[in-house]
């Protein structure tokens, strides 16, 4: 396994017109990632790729792809999780069959599962692949919160890393990295990228750095080197880049930035909006020229 640390994109997936997956443009996009923004790996089959609205066999083309485009050039981590077990289990052997060097797997959702069933779950993800696991911790999207002790609980077994933490709760951040010093925590807010750094966060994985990763790696250097007035300035211009970007409509604004790039970063996937209107490309424009 590669060291898991450090600065990992959030893969987007480059879509055609008709929602099928575009393989040249996703390679670019890897490409770019690895290349142009430097980063340590890939979190494939993430909320970034659209995934939530895949079949399971395209979930299993882009793990594919993305595992022959990048070789062994970044470490990969695989995010199988899925409301249906059965297809969770399947993708993370089929992941790590790949040579993917963790799993991931968000917490299950929509219905109102016991803490049982989620660990549960973990449990046999991990027991039918004997992979590594990061637990996906998005609890604004999933409703699904896990406390101190929860985590101690999922940390018991040693198959589990740590947990993607996409939260806002800098409080229970604190507490796990104290209580937990051997576990693994990657920070999922960009947007606070420092104080994640600052609260000791082990790496961050984020949607923007597929276009502004050199600057999320300034952000988290300089933080944990103690350099906080040279950090918060870099945060402050990656905010307002950040902020340019959800109001424009976040993953086909990404796209629209990596077109301008040079890659053939496709379209987004319906329901959501599959493509960006004149408007939205002049805003693009306007960032990039700003921003990048």
């Amino acid at each position: 396994m590669k060291n898991l640390k450090g600065i990992f994109s959030a893969l987007l997936v480059s879509y055609n017109e008709d929602g099928s997956i575009n393989e040249k443009g996703l390679r670019q996009i890897i490409r770019h990632n690895i290349d142009k923004m430097k980063v340590d790996g890939l979190y494939v089959g993430g909320s970034t790729g659209e995934n939530f609205m895949l079949s399971t066999e395209e979930k299993k083309q882009i793990f594919r792809i993305a595992k022959d485009e990048a070789k062994d050039d970044v470490a990969l981590i695989a995010q199988v999780g899925s409301v249906n077990l059965h297809e969770a289990v399947e993708l993370g052997k089929y992941a790590t069959e790949l040579g993917y060097d963790s799993l991931s797997a968000v917490t299950p959702f929509y219905y109102k599962f016991s803490f049982a069933e989620i660990k549960n779950y973990y449990e046999t993800i991990i027991a039918e692949t004997g992979n590594y696991m990061i637990v996906y911790s998005i609890p604004f999207l999933t409703g699904v919160n896990i406390g101190v002790e929860q985590f101690g609980e999922l940390y018991k077994n040693p198959k589990v890393l740590g947990v993607k933490f996409t939260a806002g709760d800098f409080y229970l951040l604190e507490r796990l990295k104290k209580a937990y010093p051997d576990h693994l925590i990657w920070a999922g807010f960009d947007e606070m990228m420092l104080p994640a750094a600052a609260l000791g966060v082990d790496g961050a994985i984020g949607s923007t750095f597929n276009v502004n990763g050199i600057r999320a790696r300034q952000i988290f250097d300089l933080t944990r080197a103690g350099k906080l007035d040279e950090a918060l300035r870099i945060q402050h211009v990656t905010n307002d880049l950040i902020e340019g970007i959800l109001a424009n409509g976040l993953y086909l604004t990404i796209k629209e930035l990596l077109k301008l790039e040079g890659v053939d970063a496709g379209y987004c996937r319906e329901p959501m909006t599959a493509k960006a209107t004149e408007k939205q490309l002049a805003v693009a424009k306007e960032l990039k020229e700003k921003f990048l």
